[in-house]
């Protein structure tokens, strides 16, 4: 007589009981995926970095082609998601030709992404070659707050404008949080709104951050978590480099078309802003400080824009979230800039939830005009506080009135010349174009009283005469 014992019995019952999972997940394997992008991030003239966040470890890999009929398709090497990464990769396309078109698409595993719709496949571009003269355009904005605006209809506007970039200067989530997971959290949600996925598949992005993403209000040099804001930064953007180093920090210089872009690092090394302002007082840091001065005395660029997500303006006050709590070294780096005759410095700015054009008049002592072109939000509620703020020079009128993003068209085909706007959810120009030229941009040229408009400059005398800035 066959003994069968509890103990083999129970065994016996366990396996039946586990034998349908083991044939369904043998003949029912999960399908890895993409969880958020593709999102195109820098680009050169040869190369394209392709972001995606996986669902797994499964090996990633981008196909492409620059024919649209995608004829004859080449692979990028295989890039594997790491948890400690959260799944997030970076991978490049290398060896393509200067200013064209590539179409891509992402392989998770062995197969394109079925869950992404016609086929997966999208178009995007190189940059063009650094000395050929051309017209390109830059998007940008800040303040994207997923909590008041799930829908942002914003991006349609910017979809529309069809930009060759797309700047985000700063607040690019509302993270607001010290534990790293929430804010991955955060750029999750944010990178998942329907509106924005057209813009982040086919426009290369960039970014730089401001107090929200770095993950504290008003935050400085004192936030105990910064290095781990950081960690998550680097997984969510593709930017061309993060920091120096022995400096970390998210600034780095970028080049497209001729035209050199700086983005400032305002939060990891700033001191606190009701700390006194001094000559020792910094906003950059002693190590990004020097490496800007290093690398705008070699540029040779006609447009050397300077990107922070704290407005430059001293319109803020001493104690305030902006440059205004920091004018020793702003008003030192300024004063660089004339002493050693660079040319054509240009500002840009967000933070402030209205869109601004300023101007802080370095003319007066000798040097030339900077203009600081700011926008803000992208989406969520605009403020009305600016009403109390007074900045050097208002260029333009403040819109207040709805979200919106700015545009930089540079044109070097004759003259270098930089034409500013800002656009709203229904793609009304904001003001006036603001256009300025490269020659204007330079020791002993005062510009701003010819690119001033009649109601700033009204603003402007009878404020200078004692009346007040804005009448009722």
């Amino acid at each position: 007589m066959l003994r069968i014992s509890k103990r083999n019995l129970l065994a016996f019952g366990a396996s039946l009981i586990s034998l349908p999972r083991l044939l369904w997940a043998q003949t029912n394997a999960t399908d890895p995926r993409l969880m958020e992008g593709p999102m195109v991030g820098a680009v050169t003239p040869t190369s394209i970095v392709i972001w995606a966040r996986v669902s797994g470890t499964t090996p990633v890999c981008v196909e492409y082609d620059t024919a649209a009929n995608f004829a004859k398709p080449r692979r990028t090497a295989p890039v594997t998601p790491k948890r400690d990464d959260d799944y997030t990769v970076r991978i490049t396309i290398d060896g393509l030709a200067r200013g064209s078109a590539c179409y891509y698409r992402v392989i998770v595993g062995s197969q394109v992404d079925r869950y992404q719709a016609l086929n997966g496949l999208y178009r995007t571009h190189t940059a063009p070659a650094p000395a050929a003269r051309g017209r390109f355009t830059v998007a940008l904005g800040s303040c994207v707050r997923i909590q008041q605006d799930a829908e942002q209809p914003i991006w349609k506007q910017v979809a529309g404008a069809e930009p060759d970039l797309f700047f985000w200067i700063g607040d690019n989530i509302y993270g607001d949080a010290q534990e790293p997971e929430f804010l991955a959290e955060e750029y999750r949600r944010q990178r998942a709104v329907p509106g924005l996925q057209p813009v982040i598949r086919s426009i290369p992005q960039l970014a730089v951050w401001d107090d929200h993403d770095f993950g504290v209000n008003d935050g400085d040099r004192t936030n105990p978590t910064k290095d781990l804001a950081l960690k998550a930064f680097k997984q969510y953007w593709a930017n061309p480099s993060y920091g120096l180093p022995d400096t970390p920090g998210v600034f780095f210089k970028y080049q497209y078309g001729g035209i050199d872009f700086f983005f400032l690092d305002g939060r990891f090394y700033r001191d606190p802003n009701k700390q006194l302002s001094t000559p020792q007082k910094t906003m950059l840091g002693a190590g990004q400080l020097a490496w800007l001065k290093a690398e705008l005395k070699a540029s040779k660029a006609p447009f050397k824009v300077l990107l922070s997500g704290s407005g430059w303006s001293g319109g803020k006050g001493p104690t305030g979230d902006a440059w205004s709590s920091c004018l020793d070294e702003r008003n030192a780096l300024f004063d660089f800039i004339r002493e050693n005759a660079i040319t054509g410095v240009v500002l840009s700015s967000g933070d402030t939830h209205v869109a601004e054009l300023n101007c802080i008049p370095w003319s007066e002592k000798g040097g030339y005009d900077f203009y600081d072109l700011t926008t803000s939000p992208l989406a969520q509620r605009t403020e009305s506080n600016w009403v109390d703020r007074h900045p050097e020079v208002r260029i333009r009128q403040v819109f207040s009135a709805d979200s919106n993003f700015g545009t930089m068209t540079f044109d070097t085909t004759g003259e270098p010349t930089l034409t500013y706007n800002v656009h709203d959810t229904r793609g009304r120009r904001a003001w006036t174009p603001f256009v300025i030229t490269a020659s204007q941009l330079k020791n002993g040229v005062q510009s701003w009283r010819s690119t001033i408009d009649r109601v700033s400059l009204q603003n402007h005398e009878r404020h200078k005469a004692g009346g007040p800035y804005y009448l009722p």
